[in-house]
């Protein structure tokens, strides 16, 4: 089944665009469009998307609200964020907001189409900009419970960019298995999101920049 994608973008020309390059690829189905923080709440809500495409700057609503309000009703829906700026309040509270994926405008159409592909299978994708933004600007959590020698080999493949089903296959353990260690490692950690977890594993020398950025 390919992805349903629901683009949040003001500009019309941009929203456009980004659908014209992504009906070429059969694996994403374009299932709405959004003009403003607020569209995209309301049409997350009706649609049920896999992944919102998300413009952080924009009317009505922003993206980074829009973004924390469908992760806290919907968790189920990824969110990957797009902008035309790499501001380091933008990185971090899109971050803090529950966005899996950080991208750039200037994304040509091949890495548009894999931030899609890693967001609907729960993978961290970051443009190398914003990971090394992100690694630098996010404050290691202070004092986390230690975690288990399997669950930092979870954290590890994580922050690499794997899904629940790769992590599964390369520890030999079932999904449900993964799902209940990256819960624990979230809460041991302090931290919302799986790109949160995997920007601590890059913090605290369990993975390299490089690794992040490449997923």
């Amino acid at each position: 089944m390919p992805v349903r994608l629901l683009i949040a973008e003001d500009h019309a020309v941009v929203r456009q665009g980004l659908e014209m390059f992504l009906k070429l690829d059969d694996s994403v189905e374009v299932v709405g469009e959004a003009r403003n923080g607020r569209e995209a709440v309301e049409l997350a809500h009706k649609l049920s998307p896999d992944v919102v495409l998300m413009d952080l700057v924009m009317p009505v609503m922003d993206g980074i609200s829009a973004t924390a309000a469908i992760r806290r009703d919907l968790p189920d829906v990824e969110v990957v964020a797009l902008t035309s700026f790499l501001e380091d309040h933008l990185v971090t509270d899109a971050l803090r907001a529950g966005a899996i994926g950080y991208l750039l405008k200037d994304t040509d159409a091949e890495g548009l189409r894999r931030a899609v592909a890693a967001a609907a299978s729960g993978q961290v994708h970051l443009s190398p900009a914003a990971a090394a933004r992100l690694v630098r600007e996010m404050r290691v959590p202070s004092n986390p419970d230690p975690l288990t020698r399997r669950e930092v080999e979870v954290l590890i493949l994580l922050a690499r960019g794997r899904s629940n089903k790769e992590v599964a296959r390369e520890l030999s353990i079932g999904q449900q298995t993964v799902k209940t260690y990256v819960s624990s490692i979230l809460k041991k950690l302090n931290v919302q999101s799986r790109t949160q977890a995997a920007l601590y594993a890059v913090q605290t020398g369990l993975v390299s920049t490089y690794e992040l950025a490449e997923t």
